[in-house]
């Protein structure tokens, strides 16, 4: 259990931290809210009107999609920087792995998950 007690230290003063830097904040920071304070940042634009609608969840979907994808294919990097020393067996995981990810992208695609109509 002592091999333990230096992660153990490290995440509670990780925590006390983030717990302790929002609460000093607040109490040793000055609010003094405005008009112009309160508007909605749009890239330094001043909004003329309120939105007008909710966006398509369509988006949020496409760009977790995006990142799935994208991360999983990372590990194709070191797969390749190594693959000299780990031989046929490499190549069997690699493969296995491309096909996990055909099935989910096949999955998404027959879902619906590529269609742009709104």
């Amino acid at each position: 259990m002592s091999e333990y007690a230096p992660l153990v230290m490290m995440l509670l003063i990780a925590g006390v931290f983030a717990g302790a830097l929002p609460v000093v904040s607040a109490l040793l920071g000055r609010s003094r809210p405005s008009e112009r304070k309160l508007l909605p940042y749009e890239c330094g634009i001043i909004p003329e009107q309120e939105a007008i609608g909710p966006v398509s969840v369509k988006f949020g979907v496409t760009a977790m999609l995006f990142l799935l994808f994208d991360v999983e294919v990372i590990f194709f990097y070191p797969w390749a920087a190594a693959f000299g020393q780990m031989g046929l067996f490499a190549l069997l995981e690699m493969l296995l792995f491309m096909a996990i990810l055909l099935v989910g992208y096949l999955y998404v695609w027959k879902r619906g998950a590529f269609e742009w109509e709104l």
